[in-house]
């Protein structure tokens, strides 16, 4: 399977990108790098991609389930390497759900989503490390995963 994306330059670290969707995206450096802040950074739209690609499989995953959500957000925070290449090494991703869901079901539709379904986090080589917090309450990972450390 393949995927083509086109990124023209704007001048300067200004770029426009436009993928098969037809959606462009703008892309820039900080302004101490040389940019002029006119878009997001490459590495934003790293961990945008990863939030929205185990947030599409977690909300299909539940659908399927028959448990409906009332809301899903998820914040990712990711550690980079001070040297260069300044990859993630680490990234957390906390997902707020809400709904009448047992535990053992969002985290069921977590892992499926960290192990079996997302793309992004399948391509990315940091640790990838969840958190759920369900309904305003944070529930321990009950399979006891990403505790070794």
């Amino acid at each position: 399977m393949e995927m083509n994306v086109k990124t023209t330059w704007q001048g300067k670290r200004h770029f426009l990108s436009m993928g098969p969707s037809g959606h462009q995206v703008s892309m820039d450096a900080k302004e101490d790098a040389g940019g002029e802040d006119k878009g997001n950074r490459p590495m934003e739209l790293l961990l945008m991609g990863l939030t929205g690609c185990t947030g599409i499989d977690i909300a299909m995953i539940l659908e399927r389930m028959r448990l409906p959500m009332t809301s899903l957000n998820i914040e990712a925070k990711g550690t980079r390497k001070e040297d260069h290449p300044q990859a993630f090494t680490e990234i957390e991703l906390t997902y707020h759900i809400d709904g009448e869901i047992p535990a053992a079901k969002a985290w069921r539709a977590v892992h499926l989503s960290e192990d079996k379904y997302c793309s992004a986090s399948a391509s990315l080589n940091a640790t990838i490390k969840p958190r759920l917090i369900l309904n305003g309450q944070e529930i321990p990972d009950a399979a006891g995963r990403h505790d070794e450390e």
